[in-house]
């Protein structure tokens, strides 16, 4: 049976705004016993933002326990309750995302909230205030008790790794490639090519992977045969995947053609799926859902309306796929035919960018990417968006 938790959540600001922080506490409901502890240093905040963060820390915590259990809800923000249990509208810009984000942790069926007076929340926040003590004499706040509460007294662990940590290359402390790379023998290489237009590509619409599936269009299968001449003009490409989406593949089977090569299908580089928002514009997207999209662009770990995928979601799948990809063809040349997102995602990986890069880069139908990955873990960005061959 899934287990049931109560968490415990606080923030606070020394200023309002001010000097930051959260803390929760998750605890087994049947026990009473702690299971973890998180707190954190946030910067200069107001006191709802750092209690919002408290709530998704806390939930974050128990998803990461059990992911099929139940969670009661316990803060002293009458605020942070009452809109997140739908009875007071979200009215502020900087409350709609970070609801937003909490909502898609744990299904809205799963979650009860419950408030509490603040004499009954003394440990999220002491955690909180933990945490803004630790912030003042620059240091991280560390945890007493880890997830499952098996912890020692006096051993602090390290903190969790956040979602960019868990799908970052393995390997840490390695030089800088510009340096080291020599000494690595031959990486593996990825062309990371974009599928050639559809109808939807020059209307700028939202086409992701739960929506129609288009084909290629007259200008896209054009496109697709003259990077299929200029590949095979390099030589260079040894393998070819691609995601199982149909403008990918026609893509693909265009170069495969002119370089005698099979193609090999892998699910993980799909593009994202945009819900409700398949198949609009953006501004048809933002008059419809405002509310949605302005949470879907500040945060990416906010998905789209209507049961779609976050970024953050994305990246964990791509970084998987990244992974299987770079064991199977070390050493060897391998033409990644996929999405905007996907390739926006291997490259901000590679280069150790913050998420909100995904907005800040521009991949034209058809263009050429290439990352290189070294044995120590290290990646090197080669190419970027490069339309040379379609001119």
């Amino acid at each position: 049976m899934a287990r049931r938790f109560i968490v415990e959540a606080d923030g606070g600001s020394r200023g309002n705004p001010g000097p930051a922080g959260y803390g929760a506490v998750v605890r087994d409901a049947e026990t009473g016993e702690t299971l973890a502890e998180v707190a954190e240093y946030i910067g200069t905040a107001t006191n709802n933002v750092a209690e919002y963060k408290g709530l998704i820390a806390g939930l974050r915590a128990a998803y990461a326990l059990d992911p099929e259990g139940g969670v009661q809800v316990r803060m002293d923000s009458k605020l942070v309750i009452e809109q997140m249990s739908g009875r007071w509208k979200i009215k502020h810009p900087d409350m709609r995302p970070l609801a937003a984000e909490a909502k898609a942790i744990v299904p809205p069926g799963r979650v009860a909230y419950e408030w509490i007076p603040r004499e009954r929340n003394k440990h999220a926040d002491r955690l909180a205030n933990e945490a803004m003590d630790a912030g003042k004499r620059g240091e991280r706040w560390q945890p007493k008790v880890p997830p499952g509460g098996t912890l020692a007294a006096g051993a602090p662990e390290a903190a969790a790794p956040a979602d960019d940590a868990l799908a970052a290359p393995a390997a840490t402390g390695a030089p800088a490639v510009g340096w080291g790379s020599a000494d690595l023998g031959t990486p593996a290489t990825f062309v990371l090519l974009r599928h050639g237009e559809t109808p939807l590509t020059p209307e700028k619409r939202f086409s992701g992977s739960g929506g129609s599936d288009p084909e290629l269009s007259d200008v896209g299968r054009h496109q697709a045969e003259r990077v299929a001449a200029a590949l095979a003009a390099r030589g260079t490409i040894q393998d070819i995947v691609a995601s199982p989406l149909r403008r990918c593949r026609e893509t693909a089977d265009a170069v495969a053609r002119r370089l005698g090569l099979e193609v090999r299908v892998e699910e993980g580089l799909r593009e994202t799926d945009f819900g409700a928002w398949e198949g609009l514009t953006f501004a048809e997207a933002k008059e419809r859902y405002p509310d949605d999209l302005a949470a879907w662009l500040a945060s990416t770990k906010v998905a789209p309306t209507g049961g779609g995928e976050s970024f953050a979601a994305v990246t964990r799948r791509v970084a998987a796929s990244r992974d299987k990809l770079i064991a199977r063809y070390t050493g060897r040349t391998v033409l990644l035919v996929t999405h905007v997102t996907p390739i926006k995602t291997l490259v901000r990986l590679a280069l150790g960018a913050p998420p909100e890069s995904l907005f800040r880069m521009e991949l034209s139908a058809a263009s050429l990417t290439a990352v290189a990955y070294y044995a120590d873990g290290n990646a090197s960005v080669r190419l970027l968006n490069e339309t040379a061959h379609l001119r």
